[in-house]
């Protein structure tokens, strides 16, 4: 009870989640007055971050800061245009494509928003697209990045479930084209209401050389992901082989990296990094107090009693889910969710536990873009000083087709196997 009321006390107040986290627990200690907890909490605040798998989030962080510093996304955006012909609404379509080759390198929704809104959102503005339009189908395409591997999202799931990682990164593959299908459908339709111009049209000298200028950066994701896939390397050890072929292309092929901009990128990746892992720690030790006050065994007790569907039970999730992502950033709302209903999805329902991790992660994507806390959502207002609450109306649509996705992943689980 403790735990709870001051849980949402400190949140209502405005408390930055992680403090919110952290100072719960310690309250519930004291309370306790249990002196063996109080002696423990140190050490489980810390070993929370003790896992290998956890080393991958600061190496892909530090992947987009090198990323942007070279060069490359700009040249992925410029491939994508090249790969559209002269059809209506041409830059969206060309906005969806680059995000999809940015969400198998970035992985994170923030960081694709921070630099897609700077790479094609003045592009559409300069061809007469509407602004909010433009910047919200930049943020609605950002919810490709936890789901297309690499994905944060995955590597926090995998490390809390103990499963692989690299299962995680494959099952999400027919899942991320799925949903960029369906965006695809919703961008069509918005290019009717909208009347989006048709692009101009590209010679084909044009589009060779656009191919070929974005080769080099095709071996990033090729890096991260046939790498994994071919048993040569962890995601942690993809991730560090990916950051050191960024370095060589930016630096040697596109001549856009100096080494004087090293420095500040490693400092901006290492507080991007401290942040999130500082919010994994206060999960951390939260989840230890929630499972001390036996939550996950009442929370079975209480899906048993109401339904014994895996397929109704997982639909009851995502509403649950949907609740959750619109007031709790997705990293701690894995840390806080896992270990209440893992167990329950795998040995009450029987439900794997690498597509219970996909329907998760995916969910909680989506909760990035929704009021009021939606961190893509404010980042996406941010970055275009358009109204949040603008884009949340304009990204609607966006979310009504990844709630197909999901159901469609719930009905048929054996998709995300294809591959």
């Amino acid at each position: 009870m403790a735990v709870g009321l001051s849980f949402f006390a400190l949140l209502l107040t405005g408390v930055p989640i992680a403090f919110v986290l952290a100072a719960s627990a310690l309250i519930y200690v004291a309370v306790s007055g249990n002196t063996v907890l109080f002696q423990s909490y140190p050490s489980q605040f810390f070993g929370g971050l003790e896992s290998y798998g956890l080393l991958a989030l600061p190496l892909f962080i530090l992947l987009g800061e090198l990323m942007n510093e070279g060069g490359i996304g700009r040249r992925l955006m410029t491939l994508a245009m090249a790969m559209m012909g002269q059809v209506r609404g041409g830059l969206a379509y060309v906005n969806l494509a680059a995000n999809v080759m940015m969400a198998s390198i970035l992985g994170s929704t923030v960081a694709q928003i921070v630099v897609m809104s700077r790479l094609a959102v003045p592009e559409m503005d300069r061809a007469g697209y509407p602004r909010d339009v433009s910047m919200s189908i930049t943020a609605a395409a950002g919810m490709l990045a936890p789901i297309i591997p690499p994905s944060m999202l995955f590597i926090v799931y995998g490390v809390i479930a103990q499963i692989s990682i690299g299962d995680l990164f494959i099952a999400g593959i027919v899942p991320g084209l799925l949903l960029a299908a369906a965006f695809l459908v919703v961008i069509a339709v918005l290019g009717r209401i909208h009347g989006f111009p048709t692009n101009e049209k590209m010679s084909w000298n044009a589009r060779l050389k656009a191919v070929a200028d974005a080769l080099p950066a095709a071996l990033i994701p090729i890096t991260i992901v046939g790498s994994i896939l071919g048993g040569l390397a962890t995601p942690t050890e993809a991730a560090a082989m990916a950051a050191i072929v960024s370095i060589l292309i930016g630096k040697f092929v596109y001549r856009e990296l100096e080494i004087s901009h090293l420095g500040p990128a490693f400092v901006r990746a290492a507080r991007s990094s401290a942040v999130v892992l500082f919010v994994i720690a206060a999960a951390g030790v939260f989840s230890w107090v929630i499972t001390f006050e036996n939550i996950p065994t009442l929370v079975a007790d209480w899906l048993q009693d109401l339904t014994t569907s895996p397929i109704v039970f997982l639909l009851v999730l995502n509403l649950l889910l949907l609740l959750v992502g619109m007031i709790i950033d997705p990293i701690p709302a894995l840390i806080l969710i896992v270990p209440v209903l893992l167990p329950v999805a795998t040995d009450v329902y029987q439900i794997n536990a690498t597509h219970f991790g996909v329907i998760i992660c995916l969910n909680l994507a989506a909760g990035l873009l929704t009021p009021p806390v939606g961190t893509g959502l404010f980042t996406a207002a941010l970055m275009s000083g358009i109204k949040a609450e603008r884009i949340a109306l304009l990204v609607a649509p966006f979310l009504a087709a990844a709630a197909a996705v999901i159901v469609l992943l719930v009905l048929f689980p054996g998709l995300m196997s294809l591959i």
